[in-house]
């Protein structure tokens, strides 16, 4: 049985986890089926698809599975990152957050505040994805998160915090993930050029450089744990789904 020590960080991950299929089950009801879901070994549903696209993970798949993408999958990758429904919910609810905060707050309330709040969260997840995709396809990085296969709670966290930065080459090692890291960055400083004054300034890109590379690492802490998390739910899913092998023969037999 799979169980975190610390009360915090058990609620913490089950708080994201629960955020994160919620979503993809709301996705899941008025979209066609994903295709990684429709390839994850195990028959894995998919709103656990829709999510694992979203954070960009290799599936279930661990490191020892590994192997290079070639620049039609890269492609494929680069597209269903823009038309995945969790990342349209997830800018969403954060663009309700930030209107209820009056953040930035020379942008007004109402439809059209709430509007611009998020075009600005789109725009900026839109330039560092395609950030990342530019350089990752030059430089043949894999920022997909493949789960470590290792033993132990404290080992898998230090895996985890560490492929935060890191990126696979074609040769299946880590190194520092300049297209990853690029990305954050592209997306917190080019936001500063259609930021009102309160949030326009070189400061406030680079705080917001900072928390989107914290709130990455957190993130990549949910990866490394989330398919242990909801195998349990997909095994539960596949055994109702699966037909019964106790029937009748059928007619004419």
């Amino acid at each position: 049985m799979f169980e975190l020590p610390g009360g915090f960080l058990n609620r913490w991950l089950a708080a994201c986890v629960a955020i994160l299929l919620n979503c993809g089950l709301i996705c899941a009801q008025t979209a066609s089926p994903s295709p990684s879901a429709d390839n994850e070994p195990g028959g894995i549903s998919k709103a656990v698809g829709y999510v694992f696209d979203y954070l960009s993970m290799a599936g279930s798949r661990t490191a020892a599975d590994f192997k290079p993408l070639t620049q039609h999958e890269r492609n494929r990758i680069y597209a269903k990152s823009l038309i995945n429904p969790v990342w349209y919910l997830k800018g969403a609810a954060s663009a309700a957050i930030d209107l209820k905060n009056d953040k930035p707050p020379e942008w007004e309330q109402g439809a059209s505040g709430y509007g611009k709040r998020f075009g600005n969260i789109m725009g900026q997840y839109a330039i560092q994805r395609t950030t990342t995709f530019g350089l990752a396809s030059l430089l043949h990085e894999d920022n997909r998160y493949f789960n470590s296969g290792k033993k132990g709670f404290g080992r898998r966290i230090a895996y985890a915090m560490t492929s935060s930065v890191m990126a696979r080459h074609d040769n299946g090692r880590q190194y520092p993930s300049v297209s990853g890291i690029a990305g954050f960055a592209a997306g917190a400083f080019a936001s500063r050029l259609w930021q009102p004054s309160s949030t326009s300034t070189a400061g406030d890109g680079a705080v917001s450089f900072g928390i989107s590379m914290g709130y990455n690492v957190l993130t990549t802490v949910v990866k490394e744990f989330l398919p242990d998390l909801v195998r349990p739910l997909t095994r539960d899913r596949k055994k109702n789904t699966t037909p019964s092998k106790t029937g009748g023969a059928s007619p004419g037999e």
